[in-house]
């Protein structure tokens, strides 16, 4: 009855609908892919062998896949809630449980990617036992990630490390494949090779995802019931940030927030976005447009590996305390404090995001300057564009609720957020580029960034001014 009460009940339909057909969608493709899988491969590595490349790009699939579970995937615990308080054996409630989390479109996608190629191509050409082998070892690579995400999710409520540990290793992975130190294609390509030899080893496969899914279970039997968890969570709540103590009152309502951000699931999901976005600089960055100094092509990615933080994070900046929004507003906190700790926190996710990208710098000095004027701007023009659309965001939102396909808080600012966080760069950039020279226009948009640093106590009076005439219809949308 509330869902056909809320005001915002045809959005609800609107987006589950819209979210249905992306899943139908990304299944048909998984689909195509599977049954078209040597012509596609032909195609994108003409001269190579296909079962070669195939192999290849198995551990990399699964190593991908991993890194986005992490964020996506969701717990299957709500569900079994109701069940905690009955004579039900836990041994019962686990075992429901993970059968449960078998069922995601993760795990049904690489089954439709693979297992077609592995019965058409590598059962012709090595036989029923090869490819039987290789399909339980695609079958076995899908449980394990399946399992050892819910578990590294399980341990990181007590402990954040777990998560960035996964991304970080990723990471890692990945850049040293692109520096041609450590290749995963090689390695992955070395292991199936030796499975068309001895197809009994892909049995490896098997017997780690049963030794991920025994750890998995003795976990979750182990900590099944929501006192035993909050009673670790307790050690926590004294936490805080000695950091942001020399910012006085603007500091302390920031390490509040901070502990919001690492608490709860969507929020931390939003940070974790960050440093999953580091990598996005291995697509865009292509070495002859860094040497021919095409920086209107880079800089998309940079403003957007630089703002990350500020972009996923920012655009729900009221709703996060949208469960005691109305406390806020009756509380003796100054506005002016309150926006100048979203500018702070704001500055410092994107500082750490800027160092931990400078590794880009190994690849050219050039992307250093890049990423030097995308990281002013955001710190300078995209951090009041984004509070600018948070007053304006009347949705309220769950944050203890995962971000994967969720779909709540979102609007149509959020939509167009987008386009000037995006387009304002580009159109200084736009006449330099235009008249070569590049280096002029990387110029312009870091003094445009320096200059709107440097306006912050005028922005911070514009946006309070802002916010206080739009509060009550910020907390009545809150109050739905």
């Amino acid at each position: 009855m509330d869902f056909w009460r809320s005001r915002n009940k045809a959005g609800s339909i609107a987006a589950n609908l819209l979210l249905g057909f992306f899943m139908l969608y990304f299944l048909a493709l998984a689909v195509g892919i599977g049954f078209w899988m040597s012509k596609l491969l032909e195609a994108a590595f003409p001269g190579q062998n296909v079962i070669t490349v195939f192999n290849g790009y198995i551990l990399y699939y699964f190593l991908f896949d991993l890194a986005i579970r992490t964020q996506m995937q969701e717990l299957p615990t709500l569900s079994i809630v109701p069940y905690l308080h009955l004579r039900i054996k836990r041994k019962t409630i686990v075992n429901f449980l993970n059968i449960k989390s078998l069922f995601t479109l993760f795990n049904i996608l690489p089954l439709f990617v693979f297992i077609p190629f592995s019965l058409m191509k590598i059962g012709t050409t090595y036989g029923a036992l090869t490819a039987l082998m290789y399909v339980v070892s695609i079958l076995s690579l899908v449980v394990f990630n399946n399992y050892l995400v819910l578990y590294l999710k399980r341990k990181s409520i007590n402990n954040f490390s777990y998560f960035l540990f996964i991304i970080g290793l990723v990471a890692v992975l990945g850049g040293l494949d692109y520096y041609h130190i450590i290749s995963v294609r090689d390695f992955s390509n070395f292991i199936f090779v030796n499975i068309t030899k001895y197809p009994f080893l892909g049995l490896v496969f098997t017997l780690a995802a049963v030794a991920i899914f025994i750890v998995n279970s003795n976990y979750l039997r182990a900590n099944l019931y929501t006192e035993e968890l909050s009673t670790k969570d307790d050690k926590k709540t004294s936490t805080d940030y000695p950091f942001l103590n020399r910012f006085g009152k603007v500091g302390e309502l920031a390490a509040l927030e901070l502990k919001l951000i690492l608490r709860h699931k969507r929020s931390r999901g939003s940070v974790l976005m960050g440093f999953v976005f580091l990598a996005y600089g291995f697509i865009f960055y292509k070495g002859p447009m860094i040497e021919k100094d095409e920086f209107g092509k880079l800089l998309f990615a940079a403003l957007f590996m630089t703002g990350i933080g500020i972009l996923t994070y920012g655009q729900f900046m009221f709703a996060w305390q949208s469960t005691h929004f109305d406390g806020l507003l009756v509380s003796k906190i100054d506005f002016k404090d309150f926006i100048k700790a979203k500018f702070l926190l704001f500055t410092i996710s994107s500082t750490i995001i800027t160092i931990l990208a400078s590794f880009y710098g190994l690849m050219s000095y050039k992307l250093l300057l890049l990423h030097a004027a995308a990281y002013l701007y955001n710190i300078g023009f995209a951090t009041v564009i984004v509070l600018y659309f948070a007053t304006l965001n009347y949705k309220r939102l769950d944050i203890t609720k995962s971000a994967s396909f969720n779909w709540q808080g979102i609007g149509a600012t959020q939509w167009i957020l987008g386009l000037p966080f995006i387009l304002i760069p580009i159109f200084i950039y736009m006449p330099f580029g235009i008249m070569n020279k590049p280096y002029w226009g990387l110029g312009a948009i870091a003094s445009f960034g320096l200059i709107t640093l440097l306006m912050r106590n005028f922005w911070v009076n514009l946006l309070v001014k802002k916010f206080e005439k739009q509060r009550y219809k910020i907390a009545e949308g809150f109050r739905e």
